[in-house]
């Protein structure tokens, strides 16, 4: 702990360097803001284990200590063991951190970068942390059932059958499927322009052109109905989503609740609530959830 600084006062030391070492991350690294919040978890990790002490005593025998105090730590929800590839990323970003830091005034003379290279897993660890895993993903006679499933009483039926078909057919990922804007789609050629000018949040910030397969009619069905009916009796505008938000409405004056079984053109905050659309409709199917983006590997 460095001399004559209390604990709130170490805090907010702490605290400040970890802003700067974020907004660097954003502005010169151009990492996403997902990016940055998987390494802002790490960083916590050592926090945690080290209970709030000045960054600036880091050292080689801390580095080590904390690897055996990850090793042993639990998953706060699961209660199971810390996994050898979340370990891996943990100590992964907490080196690029740390090797940040020890080139920073008032770190330099306290951090060694040679300090920061024990902040990784044995060469056998790394390996099985970042070995591939065997992929589980639906099958396209798993998909056809959960969207038969879906009785179209109202247009969230409609939507959300349409979306579980869509998300097969363009193996897009989810953010990009939530934020794709009607424009962005031909129905002549089928292709969708994941462009990222027009609002769609692809990887990379990359714009990228992608054919619908076109190995199911039915499925394709689903998606053109859906699509034809927001273009001709919704009257949505080309910048409107192709997947819309629930519109809530409360059910009466006296009434405090709100219920939902119509959209309107405005765009889901993020790929959660398509998400929780797949739990739902896999659940009402009595069928196992399988997360959007596994569904690229089936159409792959």
């Amino acid at each position: 702990m460095e001399t004559g600084l209390n604990m709130r006062e170490i805090k907010a030391k702490n605290e400040k360097v970890k802003r700067r070492y974020f907004s660097y991350l954003k502005g010169a690294e151009g990492f996403s803001e997902k990016t940055v919040e998987a390494i802002e978890k790490a960083v916590w990790k050592y926090e945690e284990f080290s209970q709030d002490e000045d960054f600036a005593a880091f050292n080689d025998q801390r580095a080590k200590t904390f690897k055996k105090w990850l090793e042993s730590a639990r998953n706060k929800r699961t209660k199971q063991a810390v996994c050898l590839t979340t370990q891996y990323h943990v100590l992964r970003h907490l080196k690029d951190f740390f090797t940040w830091l020890s080139g920073q005034p008032g770190y330099k003379s306290r951090i060694s970068p040679y300090h920061v290279q024990y902040l990784k897993l044995d060469k056998k660890q790394s390996r099985i942390a970042i070995s591939p895993k065997p992929l589980e993903f639906p099958s396209a006679e798993y998909v056809k059932k959960v969207c038969r499933s879906i009785e179209t009483r109202n247009e969230i039926d409609r939507r959300d059958r349409a979306l579980i078909a869509f998300t097969l057919l363009s193996a897009m990922r989810d953010s990009a499927i939530v934020s794709l804007p009607i424009g962005c789609f031909n129905p002549e050629t089928l292709i969708v322009n994941q462009n990222p000018q027009k609002g769609v949040k692809t990887k990379f910030s990359k714009q990228i052109i992608t054919k619908l397969f076109v190995f199911d009619d039915e499925l394709l069905g689903y998606f053109l109905d859906w699509y034809n009916y927001l273009k001709t009796e919704k009257l949505f505008a080309n910048t409107d989503p192709v997947f819309p938000r629930t519109k809530l409405e409360q059910k009466s004056e006296t009434d405090y609740c709100f219920e939902g079984d119509s959209v309107e053109p405005v765009f889901w905050q993020s790929a959660g609530s398509m998400s929780k659309v797949f739990k739902l409709r896999a659940s009402a199917a009595g069928e196992r959830y399988y997360s959007p983006h596994k569904f690229r590997h089936t159409a792959i």
